[in-house]
């Protein structure tokens, strides 16, 4: 609205006779601006509305342009800004040119320069007045877009995390479905078998009960490969498919690995802990960037994640009972368990903001053939 300044400097200076028009155009004229930003801005409101009153602000810029002269074109860049408000919300075309950039924007710009060149103004001024208009229109027209393209990811990304958990979930009652579902089966009717012949042959009732402990050992064997499939890959694999789910959702992730190769516990424990971290990033965190670092120096491995986010603050306990800030929400289990999965093996889990900003979980892990 400073841009009302203009017209208001030639009505005290005596510029725009009569006084009393004046001021009546001006006042519509800031009155049907700020009408056309609230609609815009109001979802509950039809897009039809907000463009009718931007079609009759600029006919109203253009009459009183014209008629009062000088500074009075300078709410033609304020009708840019209007335009540029309607435009940023209207609906985008998938393909083609932006026909309401085009009509919009272009059509009011046009009208300045007609209205200039009606009212004797000369090409310099005209050139401006145009100039201003179309800068006011598309620079407001894009940063609504951006926010609106923003917002759109931030929603893309809690989608994918959430589907991903739940395709996981399904994975995994699946699989347990498929090992257990004919397993058990089997086990009731020997169980019923050795019930009906225990009296009348033992021998026959020994071998069910035989079979049944064989069906129970593979079918708790293959309980725990679901399980441990489930649970961790191994820190390799996990790297491999952090970097994936984080450039899926947006982040870009680095990775960097040095040291010799870990023992088959630390090695499961580390991956366990690049699952969770990940997950937390993902979903919580809001970040752009994501640094994963592992480093084993032969006697201890460090395993270091850091972003640049600034998810909601949680607490967890560490390997003391303290507790610390997480990603997860207050009461969460995940970097509790990862906490308590780590003090079984002497291992340590620090969580909290890092330097310089973002988030910082740190897992350390010694290297020892009792893991």
């Amino acid at each position: 609205m400073i841009l009302l300044v203009w017209p208001l400097w030639d009505m005290a200076g005596g510029h725009a006779e009569p006084l009393w028009l004046a001021c009546i155009a001006l006042a519509a004229v800031a009155a049907m601006h700020v009408a056309i930003v609230l609609t815009a801005f109001d979802g509950r409101v039809p897009m039809r509305i907000p463009i009718s009153l931007v079609v009759a602000q600029t006919g109203l810029t253009s009459v009183v342009a014209v008629g009062f002269k000088g500074g009075w074109y300078s709410l033609f860049p304020l009708l840019g800004l209007a335009t540029g408000v309607v435009v940023g919300h209207a609906s985008r075309q998938t393909r083609g040119p932006e026909a309401s950039m085009l009509l919009g924007i272009g059509g009011v710009s046009a009208v300045c320069g007609l209205a200039g060149w009606v009212g004797g103004e000369d090409g310099t001024s005209i050139l401006g007045n145009s100039y201003g208009t179309i800068t006011a229109g598309l620079v407001t027209a894009v940063i609504l877009r951006l926010f609106s393209a923003i917002t759109l990811l931030r929603d893309a990304r809690e989608e994918l995390a959430e589907a991903a958990v739940t395709q996981e979930r399904l994975r995994f009652s699946r699989d347990l479905h498929d090992l257990l579902g004919h397993t058990l089966s089997l086990m009731v009717v020997k169980a019923q078998a050795v019930r009906l012949v225990a009296d009348r042959d033992p021998v026959l009732a020994a071998e069910q009960a035989t079979d049944i402990e064989t069906v129970g050992r593979r079918a708790l064997g293959e309980v725990r490969q679901a399980v441990s499939g489930y649970r961790g890959r191994g820190l390799a694999d996990e790297l491999d498919a952090a970097r994936t789910a984080l450039c899926d959702s947006g982040v870009d992730a680095t990775v960097f690995r040095d040291g010799p190769p870990l023992p088959a516990g630390p090695d499961a424990l580390l991956g366990w802990a690049v699952r969770e971290g990940v997950t937390n990033v993902i979903r919580h965190s809001g970040a752009r960037r994501c640094e994963i670092s592992v480093r084993n120096d032969g006697e201890r491995v460090v395993l270091e994640l850091k972003d640049d986010g600034v998810g909601p603050g949680g607490a967890v306990p560490d390997v003391n009972g303290a507790e610390c800030g997480a990603y997860g929400v207050p009461g969460g289990h995940g970097l509790r368990g990862l906490t308590e999965r780590m003090a079984v093996a002497d291992g340590t889990v620090e969580a909290g903001p890092a330097p310089g900003g973002g988030f910082l979980l740190t897992v350390t892990v010694p290297v020892t053939p009792s893991l």
